[in-house]
């Protein structure tokens, strides 16, 4: 790989916006365009292509459109999706402060502590006080809070940003983001859900509706999302995350390890271990049995052929045994009974 500039963000291309508003023409055209806030989501970017696709796939018509206060021309479609199915690229996707804008762009920036771009104190909270948040946008800066997702039903790989100036939302998105970054230490993708809630609050003595968008993980359990970095497979596709029975660990191959033994009480031996494991079985301990007799005739288990002097004994005269306690005493041939398949396991 090649190098980097490390002051960089390297942030993925944004290749739309996902938006919960829209505006109709104002019957006055020397007055602003009239805002509509939207129950379903609305999609605009510069290319056609992209605007066409989130249609197919979440209905509405893809129409010409200028944002205001903007002389270049993009696409919009107001889909008739209430909710979406979107991934959380890695790494924070949450961005949010307190922003007033004007006709010159933005004049204020804030954490809710310190102005950014002046370093000063918070204005809001000096000139209006701890409820400066319910005063008028002309006035006090908005909770502004934007998230990058990625839509993986649509062309090329890209962020489409999510903007919200929700006071509420902005509370609801932090929240939930933070506990799933803790979980995940930002080192994965996560798949979430994401809807348009309406809601209601009353402010001295009125009603007041607003839509905030939830942003949630998107999987089969709670815990799937706590218990650490997710796969990109399991992102894409989070119903590979269901649990499913435990499967088998495979079965020894005990013939095999008997035909590797020297010595009779080696194979008793195998016999036990398959036995305690559950693996036991008439016909496994028939085939046992005859290993360890052609060891007692001095034939080799692995080739069938016997030693040069027939005696069974090794080039020192010797026969490896060890000394094996038995679980149950051994009949008179030696070796246990066994009444049926499986009857040999021990609980």
């Amino acid at each position: 790989m090649g190098s980097r500039i490390l002051t960089m963000k390297r942030q993925a291309a944004e290749l739309g916006r996902i938006r919960t508003g829209f505006s109709r023409p104002n019957s006055d055209p020397t007055k602003r365009p009239i805002p509509i806030k939207s129950k379903t989501f609305v999609f605009s970017s510069h290319s056609q292509a992209y605007v066409a696709a989130a249609a197919e796939l979440w209905g509405g018509h893809v129409e010409a459109w200028t944002p205001q206060n903007q002389k270049i021309s993009q696409y919009r479609v107001i889909s008739t999706a209430t909710e979406i199915r979107a991934i959380l690229p890695a790494g924070d996707p949450l961005s949010q402060s307190y922003e007033m804008w004007s006709g010159g762009g933005c004049s204020r920036r804030c954490d809710g502590e310190t102005e950014q771009m002046t370093r000063k104190p918070c204005v809001c909270l000096a000139q209006y006080g701890i409820d400066w948040h319910l005063r008028s946008p002309q006035q006090v800066c908005r909770p502004t809070s934007r998230i990058n997702v990625m839509l993986p039903d649509l062309p090329d790989l890209g962020v489409w940003r999510l903007e919200s100036k929700s006071y509420y939302a902005a509370d609801a998105m932090a929240g939930g983001l933070d506990i799933v970054l803790q979980a995940t230490e930002g080192r994965s993708m996560m798949p979430v859900r994401m809807w348009i809630e309406q809601r209601t609050a009353v402010r001295e003595g009125k009603t007041k509706q607003f839509p905030v968008v939830m942003v949630v993980p998107s999987l089969p359990k709670l815990r799937h999302a706590l218990s650490g970095p997710l796969s990109t497979a399991a992102a894409l596709d989070p119903g590979v995350l269901v649990d499913r029975p435990a499967i088998e660990a495979p079965r020894p191959d005990y013939l095999a390890e008997a035909r590797k033994c020297r010595a009779e009480a080696d194979v008793h031996a195998v016999w036990r271990k398959a036995d305690g494991a559950g693996h036991g079985s008439p016909e496994l301990l028939e085939d046992l049995k005859q290993i360890a007799a052609d060891i007692a005739r001095g034939v080799d288990p692995q080739t069938g052929a016997l030693d040069s002097d027939g005696d069974g004994l090794d080039e020192d005269g010797a026969i490896d045994a060890e000394i094996v306690e038995d679980d149950e005493p051994p009949t008179a041939t030696g070796w246990p009974a066994v009444a049926a398949p499986g009857a040999g396991a021990r609980s």
